[in-house]
């Protein structure tokens, strides 16, 4: 898919699906690799989760492995944090050119434009959830020339999912990146399956879907069914101010400076330090901001 199509289609529809990111080994080494530590999450042994049932963050810690989360989990946060055991194979997989190159394309930008933002794991959950219809850094009480203020600014940000199994979590309504609620979306329920123009993103595992985290989205996951999905972002240097409440709302600062670099090759290294970096200037320069959402 070219440049320009990639392009074309996220402006249009507010997603762009990427297929095949992922090779048939890699997924087999990630699929490893995300049960393990799902499987530690699970049992309360990694205290950075998404607990049930809440939606949004902040998501309390778990700290005593041997009361492990009552609800159970929905994602396992903090992918590239350097004491999660494997983190160096996350490292890879972010700062890898099969995501970045993507991204570089939506942000219409250069390796030095890059911001460095999040990286978690969404997982089958312990019980049947879904997530409201929601806009990530726009709450719902938003009138419609609030929720335009917002929108008619650039992204500055490739937020994506990337499957490695099949998946059709994602529920959007196409081109709500680019106006506001209509009448009818802003009466139907919160958790309504039949909003007009709604439609599943249909992912196979390998693939990603880039999307403009401003689209009208929700989640809907069912326990009977495996899921692990990798959900990333990176984000445009000039959009820093924009992005920090919704980046780092997700406690990135109190461990992105230890993060382990050393299994990247020199030119993915030299990368990714340079959008820690931002990241770490966006962290300083912006103090705490609070939380985009409420529950």
């Amino acid at each position: 898919m070219t440049t320009s199509s990639l392009l074309d289609r996220l402006n249009r529809d507010g997603f762009v699906i990427v297929p095949s990111v992922l090779s048939p080994q890699e997924l087999t080494i990630l699929h490893e690799a995300t049960q393990n530590i799902t499987a530690l999450a699970r049992a309360g042994k990694w205290p950075h989760v998404r607990t049930l049932p809440k939606q949004f963050p902040p998501w309390p810690k778990v700290k005593n492995p041997d009361n492990p989360p009552t609800e159970g989990i929905w994602g396992v946060q903090g992918l590239m944090h350097p004491d999660l055991p494997g983190s160096a194979l996350f490292v890879r997989t972010y700062f890898s050119d099969a995501v970045v190159g993507p991204t570089k394309a939506l942000l219409q930008c250069g390796d030095d434009d890059l911001v460095m933002e999040l990286f978690n794991l969404l997982v089958r959950p312990d019980a049947d959830f879904s997530l409201r219809w929601h806009r990530d850094d726009i709450p719902a009480t938003a009138t419609a020339e609030e929720e335009l203020a917002r929108l008619r600014q650039p992204a500055f940000s490739a937020q994506w999912n990337l499957a490695l199994y099949d998946d059709e979590s994602l529920v959007v309504v196409p081109g709500s990146h680019a106006r506001a609620r209509t009448v009818a979306e802003r009466a139907a329920g919160p958790y309504e399956d039949d909003v007009p123009g709604q439609m599943k993103v249909t992912l196979r595992a390998g693939d990603a879907v880039f999307y403009n985290n401003n689209i009208l989205h929700r989640g809907v996951y069912e326990a009977r069914k495996e899921r692990m999905t990798l959900h990333g972002s990176a984000g445009h240097v000039e959009g820093s101010t924009l992005r920090a409440r919704n980046v780092l709302q997700h406690g990135l600062k109190d461990w992105v400076d230890r993060a382990d670099l050393s299994a990247l090759g020199e030119r993915e290294r030299g990368r990714a330090e340079h959008m820690r970096e931002m990241l770490i200037k966006m962290g300083r320069e912006v103090g705490e901001l609070g939380f985009s959402l409420e529950e």
